[in-house]
């Protein structure tokens, strides 16, 4: 596994990548411009590393919270507001 992980640092387009326990060995973030340049991505580079045998891809459709969030969710308290303690 210490290979795929080596190889897969290489790609510019991975953002974030995870060794993790479940289903799967790792988890990464790949950003791309489209679907064609995640599909290039996808089929001729990560698929042609030696030690991956199959993936499995979710496409985010919304981002609601964290570093990637849009901020435009009606629900979400405005940044740097403090939020008053429950009594």
């Amino acid at each position: 596994m210490d290979d795929v992980v080596m190889a897969l640092r290489k790609l510019e387009v991975l953002e974030e990548l995870y060794e993790v326990t479940g289903e799967y060995d790792i988890v990464t973030l790949v950003s791309a411009k489209d679907i064609e340049e995640f599909r290039d991505v996808l089929k001729n580079k990560i698929m042609k590393i030696k030690g991956v045998k199959s993936t499995v891809s979710s496409i985010v459709l919304k981002s609601h919270k964290g570093p990637r969030c849009d901020g435009d969710d009606e629900d979400e308290p405005e940044k740097n507001k403090p939020i008053a303690p429950r009594q």
